[in-house]
């Protein structure tokens, strides 16, 4: 289900979509259906999973991490890490950029953007443990 997720600009509605499936999958895994009402944190310790918003987040960080660490005449880090002001955006509201996106989960985890140079120090950061 996460395949290219690196890459995405996820919104709350993608993620809470991913999660409904997520979990319609470990129900079927588990041979329960909703009307067995097992709750899905049950569910989720009983096959030993972490949630898909986390694994999403950790997915998007480690391949910042891979960018970041690449030189800095990279195309890849060109592209990714340092966009362009002066292209003219459509009216309305902005959409969601992949690096504001990068900088929120940073902020939310803790975690300075100087730690991905290490690679072991920022596999270590940005690991989400299977319960």
């Amino acid at each position: 289900m996460l395949y290219g997720a690196e890459c995405w600009p996820t919104k709350r509605r993608h993620v809470q979509q991913l999660s409904v499936a997520e979990m319609r999958m470990l129900r079927w895994f588990c041979g329960h259906t909703r009307m067995d009402r097992v709750r899905n944190e049950v569910i989720r310790d009983r096959v030993g999973v972490a949630p898909i918003e986390e694994k999403l987040t950790q997915h998007r960080l480690r391949w910042f991490g891979h960018v970041q660490r690449r030189s800095p005449e990279a195309p890849v880090r060109n592209r990714v890490l340092e966009r362009v002001d002066n292209i003219k955006r459509g009216i309305g509201r902005p959409k969601l950029m992949w690096d504001e996106l990068v900088k929120r989960d940073l902020n939310d985890w803790n975690i300075s953007k100087e730690i991905a140079l290490d690679r072991s120090a920022w596999r270590l950061a940005i690991n989400v443990p299977e319960p």
